[in-house]
């Protein structure tokens, strides 16, 4: 595609997703840029990734606001100020509100550390999800990519990719193990939507092939 697709990042913590977006971006590897980075943590090192890259990096702290919504709208108000066109959340940990939603219908997307809808919702993220999928025993974890609603971990699924637990895993080396499999992942999934090869029908999504896209 000639325009490149202006994507608004949400991060709450050190970036790997948010690098591999920006080094892909930057390599000509997806037909996107990132049009700003915006953090709820002034301190997050994800915020610095996107100076080094010369992006727009934005601090909106929840306290400086008086509830969930104000901060939220203000969010809006960055990404849209930007131009930003697709919400990525990379490791985003707040529940999004309606003031997002309404902006943004059916353009945020996230990428969740196990095959949804298992290990997933409310309070899962990080080595929780990993721990809980070695406590459980299963023998496969790995990665999805999903359009989000209201509800937590619950939008239609973009993309999965299955990685096996081994027998002397810990939360630590599988999370590791799959987060190398999510960087290329979620640049895939930014890239079908880039070429506007995903329609959502119901909850199932279809991947059009590429002479279809936009």
């Amino acid at each position: 595609m000639t325009d490149r697709l202006r994507l608004g990042v949400l991060v709450s913590g050190r970036g790997s997703n948010l690098q591999a977006i920006l080094d892909r971006c930057a390599e000509g590897r997806l037909s996107a840029q990132v049009a700003v980075v915006i953090s709820n943590i002034a301190e997050a090192y994800a915020l610095e990734r996107a100076r080094k890259a010369g992006v727009p990096a934005v601090a909106l702290e929840p306290r400086d606001f008086p509830d969930r919504e104000a901060h939220d709208r203000a969010i809006v108000e960055a990404l849209q100020s930007h131009g930003a066109e697709l919400i990525v959340l990379a490791g985003y940990l707040r529940i999004l509100t309606a003031s997002i939603f309404e902006a943004y219908a059916n353009r945020i997307i996230n990428i969740h550390p196990s095959l949804v809808p298992a290990f997933c919702g409310k309070n899962m993220h990080g080595l929780r999800v990993h721990q809980a999928v070695l406590d459980y025993g299963a023998k496969v974890s790995g990665l999805t990519v999903h359009f989000v609603e209201p509800e937590v971990d619950t939008g239609p699924i973009i993309l999965q990719h299955v990685v096996p637990v081994s027998e002397d895993d810990t939360p630590e080396s599988l999370e590791q193990r799959i987060l190398s499999f999510e960087h290329e992942k979620y640049a895939e999934a930014i890239q079908l939507i880039a070429e506007g090869r995903v329609t959502v029908e119901g909850r199932r999504t279809r991947i059009l092939p590429e002479e279809s896209g936009k």
